[in-house]
């Protein structure tokens, strides 16, 4: 082998070395990217889900309690609005007895980027008050808009739809 083929081979060694380290740290940083976007959906599915669960399950003896974990996974406008209904909220669900068991059916996220998601959710709730004290079956379709604070995923926005 001559000086000439054998600068050659090193040299294409070189080049193949240098593409398939390129290579690798593009796969990786395509895992990773790939991994923190299946997390943060996980996340973001879990707190709508407990949002919704929270937002179902109300029982007037204990409504302090139970309103008190529908604002600790609120933020905003939302927050304000649940806060400032609260006392007629308590007042209602006191004077009808009213108990809500949710159930999360389902839930999938529509968008969601590092900052904000939007989570479709269907839950079904047993009811009972002292209209219906046998209990009636409700099913609710929210959309829930969520932001991500303080390193946790809070409820911004709660709608009811089709």
């Amino acid at each position: 082998m001559n000086a000439l083929s054998g600068r050659a081979w090193t040299v294409g060694l070189v080049v193949a070395t240098v593409l398939s380290t390129a290579l690798a740290g593009w796969l990786g940083l395509r895992l990773h990217d790939r991994h923190e976007a299946d997390q943060r959906r996980q996340d973001v599915l879990a707190a709508a889900r407990q949002s919704a669960l929270n937002f179902t399950s109300l029982d007037y003896r204990h409504y302090d309690r139970d309103s008190a974990n529908v604002l600790e996974g609120a933020t905003g406008d939302f927050k304000k609005q649940f806060a400032a209904q609260t006392a007629q909220l308590t007042r209602l669900v006191t004077e009808n007895k009213s108990v809500s068991e949710g159930q999360v059916l389902e839930a999938g996220v529509i968008r969601s980027d590092a900052h904000a998601a939007r989570v479709l959710v269907v839950a079904d709730s047993k009811v009972t008050n002292t209209a219906a004290p046998r209990g009636e079956a409700r099913t609710y379709r929210l959309q829930l808009d969520l932001v991500h604070r303080g390193g946790r995923w809070l409820t911004s926005d709660v709608e009811f739809v089709g």
